[in-house]
């Protein structure tokens, strides 16, 4: 059996030049987050604590709790509303097709009976509110001439909407049903976020021309702004009401974040504190989404790192909590001090995470190399990409450190290190093999045939690789010079992966026709076979340190846990480990596998015998 003992999240998608939104329920202290196709629930308490809901067809651009904090309405580029239940594993409500195109943004109304959504749309379809149970419409919401970024519903009666959006206007509807009052045009750029105070008094806009405006929340008229003192150097992205309706947060393209004391009457805004936000100073630290919640001041980078600050305490360090935002296409484990995973993403992106602990670090790859392979020991790392390039960084210098690299003229397909001999590393090409020595190239072979996948033995003797006629042949090495010694015929579709024991003793090899075979070292024969219980292409396979398992993950989005000793039909089967398949496996422990996938989230699974 296999339970989940940890999930290392994936980071909010984002979107330069844009704002994102996140939300969340003061109640649980969790908030609400998008990737891809999930909505990520996070505790802000204890981040480790993650939920992830994935059954949207479409990429996902907002989701909301209700004001009861029972119900999730969720949103997608495809123009649809889901609201599921936060409980009973997030079972369905109703899905309704709102407008034509992306969702930017939705609320609920404070009695939890309606849901108002704006974005993009056909003729002048950018808003529209309707029954949360019914899906009927209540209103119409002319006005608006492009795409609505952003709207909000007024937390006490008489229920008013307001939006905003890239026809640089500010409009007010009265309601229900829902009929236009006014409009304002005082910002000369995109109007990004609306939002009221929690008692519904006033409401504020901020916008890419670096200004906010405060509005009376009955009457819709602009009662003052935000002082443009110590004010914003960029374009505001985000704005978040304090739970007492006295102060806001805001965050700019200048990359901070600012806490803005507002006065009774709403008349000014005066920056109270500057949040600077730990950083490289690059464009990736530029700020775009943010969450007053409880004691918790949250602000989101364009690099997906969401910093937590103390509202009572200002002046206190933020908390980062960080992760991949695209397919997490590899797994490395170092056994070391501290028991540490990194993972490769195909963003470029290397992230070193600690078992227990969460995110400690991560490595951007500076020339953008989308990572395809990931190998490391406890002195280097070694990856990959889809430049043609082999990289190294080593682990004990400075982060900041380039990376040494060498082109070996194609793109690599695998690439695997000699355990006992650090500095030897076999990449495979699509024509054949190169043995590098340090990074430098000891001998480059072709091979004759399609390669797809190859290993390298931990004494650096052997290598076994794979084709696209599914045939694995294996070498012996002696210095630069590759022997074929012998030639496994058993798959019937296209290697994948191959990986050797730890142990040595024996090695396994999986194909994209969804079938594994482990097989005997010494013999050459197969050991444990029938391994067929995947739906489709298997991506990726892990032994455990002791020899005695094998894990298989595949395109079907399940991991497949065998045990040598025993029969392929018992074995432990994670079904949905991952939306959109699984990419990266590795062992940690005996009893501990961790996973990787398209959904860019990272899970640990603790085995136990059945």
């Amino acid at each position: 059996m296999a339970t989940l003992a940890e999930t290392y999240a994936c980071a909010p998608s984002t979107e330069r030049g844009r704002g994102i939104l996140i939300s969340g329920d003061p109640k649980s202290n969790s908030i609400l987050y998008c990737n891809g196709r999930s909505v990520l629930i996070r505790n802000l308490d204890r981040p480790l604590d993650v939920s992830v809901y994935g059954e949207h067809g479409y990429p996902v651009t907002v989701a909301r709790y209700s004001p009861n904090g029972e119900w999730i309405a969720s949103a997608d580029v495809s123009g649809v509303v889901r609201i599921w239940g936060t409980h009973n594993e997030y079972v369905l409500k109703n899905e309704f097709k709102v407008l034509s195109g992306r969702i930017d943004d939705l609320q609920w109304s404070p009695d939890g009976l309606r849901i108002v959504a704006c974005g993009d749309g056909k003729g002048k379809s950018f808003v529209r509110a309707f029954m949360w149970d019914s899906g009927t419409s209540v209103g119409d919401f002319d006005g608006h001439s492009r795409r609505v970024l952003c709207c909000a519903f007024k937390p006490t009666r008489p229920f008013r909407i307001v939006t905003c959006g890239e026809d640089f206007l500010v409009n007010f509807y009265d309601g229900p049903p829902f009929k236009f009052n006014s409009s304002h045009r005082e910002h000369s750029n995109f109007v990004n976020c609306v939002r009221f105070s929690p008692d519904g008094s006033k409401f504020i806009s901020v916008s890419s021309d670096k200004k906010g405006l405060i509005y009376d929340g009955k009457s819709a008229e602009k009662i003052g702004e935000l002082s443009s003192q110590d004010g914003h150097k960029g374009s505001i992205y985000a704005v978040s009401w304090s739970p007492d309706g006295k102060q806001i947060l805001t965050v700019s393209a200048d990359k901070t974040a600012k806490v803005w004391d507002i006065s009774g009457d709403g008349s000014a805004g005066k920056v109270k504190k500057t949040l600077a936000c730990p950083g490289s100073g690059g464009v990736d630290d530029m700020l775009v989404g943010c969450l007053w919640q409880n004691d918790h001041l949250v602000t989101v980078s364009l690099g997906g790192t969401m910093n937590l600050y103390s509202a009572s305490d200002l002046d206190k360090s933020p908390s980062s909590l960080s992760g991949h935002m695209k397919n997490v296409c590899a797994l490395s484990f170092l056994e070391g001090n501290q028991k540490m995973i990194l993972s490769g993403s195909y963003d470029g992106l290397i992230v070193k995470w600690v078992l227990g602990v969460g995110c400690s670090g991560k490595l951007q790859m500076k020339d953008g190399a989308k990572i395809k392979c990931l190998a490391a020991n406890e002195q280097q790392i070694i990856s990959s990409g889809f430049d043609n390039k082999v990289s190294r960084i080593h682990l004990n210098e400075d982060d900041s450190k380039a990376a040494e690299n060498v082109d070996v003229g194609s793109q690599p397909k695998d690439l695997s290190l000699a355990a006992n001999i650090p500095e030897l590393t076999l990449v495979s090409t699509e024509c054949g093999v190169i043995l590098l020595n340090s990074l430098k190239v000891a001998c480059n072979v072709n091979l004759g045939f399609t390669v797809t996948a190859s290993a390298i033995a931990s004494d650096g003797k052997e290598a076994i690789v794979g084709g696209q006629d599914g045939k694995l042949h294996i070498f012996s090495i002696s210095g630069n010079t590759l022997t074929e010694e012998a030639v496994l015929e058993k798959h019937r579709g296209p290697i994948s992966v191959i990986r050797y024991s730890p142990d040595a003793s024996m090695f396994a090899s999986a194909d994209g026709n969804r079938e594994a075979v482990v097989w005997d070292r010494a013999s050459r024969q197969v050991k444990l076979n029938n391994m067929l219980f995947h739906t489709a292409r298997i991506n990726c396979l892990a032994w455990s340190p002791d020899s005695s398992m094998v894990a298989t993950g595949s395109v079907d989005t399940c991991v497949i846990i065998y045990e040598i000793a025993k029969p392929a039909s018992s074995r432990i089967t994670i079904r949905n480990a991952h939306l959109g398949g699984v990419h990266g496996l590795v062992f940690t422990d005996d009893s501990t596998v961790v996973s990787s996938g398209e959904d860019a989230c990272i899970r640990a699974w603790k085995l136990t015998p059945q």
